[in-house]
């Protein structure tokens, strides 16, 4: 880069300090300045296609990754970094090609075989997933990447044992770990001891292993309190074996525990297999008054079905685990006597107005996860796409039918399975090869229709 004109490394400098500072804008403007001067400047290209892809200009970040390939034709980072891109917008053959490619030039990268397995495991290849990553970890045993990645694979197989020992190649609870005085939990004895469990992951992660308190009361600790997000703080209240709640706005005192664990550790150190997944539901319980209240604004006569149709749009396999529009349930509504509460909040409520066909609005005026089972609790059925609705649908006993897709299945509904050992009762409907949703609302109307006649019959 010396060899470039001090022009030209003054506006990628610049660019790269207008980065550092977070105004995107302005460093795109720099990185493409330096490329007027200097057309095959590598690093402004690189940096510029990161810039491009992060705003969504998705055509011209994939032309500055080709260009800077032509110029590094040998860069194994460049080709990750391309891998990863063409992945996302689901072009396969290609990001297997770069892989390969990557492969051919450096074949002793661990990073470059975890990637290639992510991809396998995506295309459901997953036993040569499992030699990329086994390959990955054979070269580079503290590739961590690798390790998180194989988990996946593993815990959707059940094969447990192997699949907790490397979710702990995560890197969970920084803050926690240089927060609190106390060691780390790793499957000591605990009688008479207190343990924190602190929060980890999103809502629905803790919705489902929070049920492990009860799994260390069992073990013989006294005390436990568990750290969570606030919109779980009173709904958390009701474990019954947990002693104090604490949201992560609160200062958490750093040395009143002898244990403190991240929450997704839990399963490893208690040795969960299949058969002693800790499954007795309800676990969690609604607040009686709040419960009264919706009842309230719920009719009596109808079967009582709420709807959950998106997740949090940040979601990493959102696009594919949403419903992309409220109006694919269009054919449930088909079905007489059955009145449809939306339990939708956030993203996916200004649908309803434009839906064409009656959903009782409630979604809304919920409050935090509390009012969401005291909702649910009043519910005959939830249809849930793979969010932390479901989970609670599941955790108070509530009866669900998870929507799930094809593509990128969460670990945690396992392979082929229409239940789950999470949550006795939980039916799923999974799509088919190729992602279709029509095929799984038909065979939910299929169901709820039969479900409708059962209870007539009754």
């Amino acid at each position: 880069m010396s060899s470039y004109p001090p022009q030209a490394q003054d506006l990628f400098f610049e660019g790269n300090r207008c980065m550092t500072a977070g105004d995107a804008a302005q460093a795109e403007k720099c990185f493409l300045e330096a490329l007027q001067i200097v057309p095959d400047f590598l690093e402004a290209l690189v940096n510029l296609a990161w810039l491009q892809e992060g705003k969504g200009a998705f055509a011209d970040a994939e032309a500055s990754y080709w260009h800077a390939l032509e110029i590094d034709p040998a860069n194994v980072q460049l080709m990750l970094n391309l891998g990863v891109f063409l992945m996302q917008r689901k072009r396969f053959p290609e990001a297997e090609t770069v892989y390969l490619q990557a492969l051919a030039v450096m074949p002793d990268s661990a990073a470059v075989w975890s990637n290639y397995g992510v991809l396998l495991a995506c295309l459901k290849r997953e036993d040569e997933a499992e030699q990329c990553y086994r390959c990955a970890l054979e070269i580079d045993g503290s590739y961590t990447r690798a390790g998180f990645n194989f988990s996946y694979i593993l815990l959707r197989q059940g094969r447990f044992a192997e699949g907790w020992h490397y979710l702990e190649s995560r890197q969970p609870a920084v803050d926690m770990a240089t927060h609190f005085t106390c060691p780390r939990w790793r499957g000591e004895a605990l009688a008479g001891k207190s343990v924190l469990i602190g929060f980890e992951g999103g809502h629905g992660d803790m919705i489902q292993f929070c049920r492990y308190a009860g799994v260390l009361k069992d073990r013989g600790a006294q005390h436990i309190a568990i750290l969570c997000q606030p919109a779980l703080k009173t709904l958390f209240a009701s474990l019954q074996a947990v002693d104090q709640v604490f949201d992560f706005h609160e200062n958490i005192p750093a040395s009143d525990w002898d244990f403190w664990t991240p929450l997704l550790s839990l399963p490893h150190y208690c040795q969960t297999t299949l058969e002693t997944i800790p499954a007795v539901v309800p676990y969690l319980t609604a607040d009686p008054v709040r419960a009264g209240h919706y009842a309230t604004l719920l009719p009596l006569a109808a079967l009582r079905v709420g709807l959950v149709w998106q997740g949090n749009a940040l979601f990493e396999n959102d696009a594919d685990r949403s419903l992309p529009s409220l109006a694919l349930l269009r054919p449930l509504m088909e079905i007489a006597g059955i009145q449809f509460v939306s339990v939708q909040k956030g993203a996916g409520q200004e649908q309803l107005p434009l839906a064409g066909f009656p959903v009782l609005p409630l979604g809304a005026a919920l409050e935090d996860f509390a009012d969401t089972a005291a909702l649910m609790v009043n519910l005959d059925l939830v249809i849930s796409v793979d969010t932390a609705v479901a989970h609670l649908a599941g955790a108070l006993g509530t009866p669900c039918w998870l929507l799930l897709p094809d593509y990128r299945t969460d670990w945690r509904w396992l392979t082929g399975r229409l239940d789950t050992p999470w949550y006795p009762g939980m039916r799923l409907f999974r799509q088919n090869a190729g992602g279709s949703w029509p095929a799984v609302i038909a065979s939910v109307k299929e169901a709820l229709e039969l479900l409708v006649q059962e209870r007539s019959a009754a």
